[in-house]
């Protein structure tokens, strides 16, 4: 039996308005409200809405065999609750089919994993907190930031009681292996890892709508016939993409939505089941251990931090982010914490990138500031 483990990504950042030196210790309110509601409010009604409905309308269609999972960031949550609070009523309403799971992650996206294990441990429970609180789950598997994972951390995660841990099936670690088994932590053999089939999620998430790729127009049927002609032995086809990709990266005209709604009756022609990251979990023995020496994640070619701390920019601002880790732990002040919080979301670092080529284009895509040295200037000031 094959099956697809489909898992769908939503985060969005508190964004900073523009803080200059002279407001350092006279204004204490960092946020951009403006752009933060502008940029929720447009991306929800054009692709985490019609994605929702989409999804509600497949697991009702195929009598519940239709299931995936969805990680939502707690900053995400929150600009949710205050913005589109009808999205979260879509996303209670997917809670209560009891087909979509919900996985654990950093409450604020944040990079706290690669230096902070204390901190990393907060920011899971209160973001598993939250999840219990509104849709009244508590996730069994984790996702952390950006997919970034090694083996250092596996002990770590599987002590705070996942059974499986969401990661990329990174060329440089897997060589000949593939992606589509389960495998078990070399750093602890009872943690199991579900690694993204790289080529089988961009299709989707990246190439859909190109007219310059060799494979377009991509069909629901010869996209589930590319999952049926993988060796049969197998287990799982595990496609991580972000929930933008329906209606926001790939065009609502592109037919992306028509795509997504008409896999489940290709698949249930082709004998393919849908789990959920848990599922695969318990139903699936791991083939093998997998070694991650050093931390891998889902961003840039480099499949590494670099997106992040790749440069004396991004280390100097991430240093002194996480060298009052102590300081604030120990402070009573509610506000103070949230900000700090919040100055945890890998966006800021992914702003100052001073990357080229491929990669550049999407980093500046997604930057509000013209330079990375002015994202990195701006985070500055704040943080002081």
């Amino acid at each position: 039996m094959k099956a697809i483990c489909f898992y769908f990504q939503i985060h969005q950042p508190f964004r900073l308005k523009r803080y200059r030196f002279f407001d350092i210790g006279n204004d204490h309110y960092y946020y951009d409200d403006f752009a933060n509601d502008d940029i929720i409010t447009r991306i929800a009604h054009r692709s985490y809405i019609p994605a929702a409905e989409a999804l509600l309308r497949m697991i009702e269609q195929t009598g519940g065999k239709f299931r995936c999972a969805l990680s939502i960031t707690g900053t995400a949550l929150e600009q949710c609750e205050q913005y589109v609070p009808e999205f979260i009523d879509l996303l209670k309403k997917l809670a209560d089919t009891g087909k979509v799971e919900f996985l654990a992650e950093t409450y604020a996206h944040s990079l706290s994993s690669l230096i902070d294990p204390e901190e990393f441990t907060m920011q899971v429970r209160a973001h598993d907190d939250k999840i219990y609180e509104l849709f009244g789950q508590r996730p069994k598997v984790l996702r952390n930031t950006e997919l970034i994972y090694c083996d250092e951390m596996a002990p770590m995660i599987y002590e705070m009681g996942y059974k499986g841990c969401i990661t990329e099936g990174a060329k440089h670690i897997l060589g000949w292996k593939s992606p589509n088994y389960v495998y078990s932590a070399a750093s602890c053999p009872k943690l199991k890892l579900l690694l993204k089939n790289d080529k089988l999620s961009d299709d989707i998430s990246f190439r859909f709508s190109n007219p310059e790729w060799d494979a377009y127009p991509l069909t629901a049927d010869k996209y589930i016939d590319w999952i049926a002609s993988t060796p049969a032995e197998e287990q799982v086809i595990n496609l991580f993409m972000s929930l933008e990709t329906f209606g926001e990266l790939q065009p609502r005209e592109s037919g992306i939505f028509q795509f997504l709604e008409a896999l489940p009756r290709f698949a249930a022609e082709r004998g393919i089941d849908f789990w959920t990251p848990s599922e695969v979990v318990s139903k699936c023995k791991a083939v093998d251990s997998l070694s991650v020496l050093h931390p891998i994640s889902w961003a840039d070619e480099a499949r590494d931090t670099s997106a992040w701390l790749g440069n004396k920019l991004q280390n100097e601002a991430f240093n002194k982010l996480y060298s009052v880790a102590e300081r604030v732990r120990l402070c009573s002040d509610r506000r103070l914490k949230q900000d700090w919080q919040y100055l945890q979301g890998s966006d800021h670092f992914f702003y100052m990138s001073t990357k080229h080529m491929n990669d550049g284009a999407v980093h500046a895509m997604f930057s509000p500031y013209e330079t990375p040295f002015q994202a990195f200037t701006n985070y500055m000031n704040v943080l002081a």
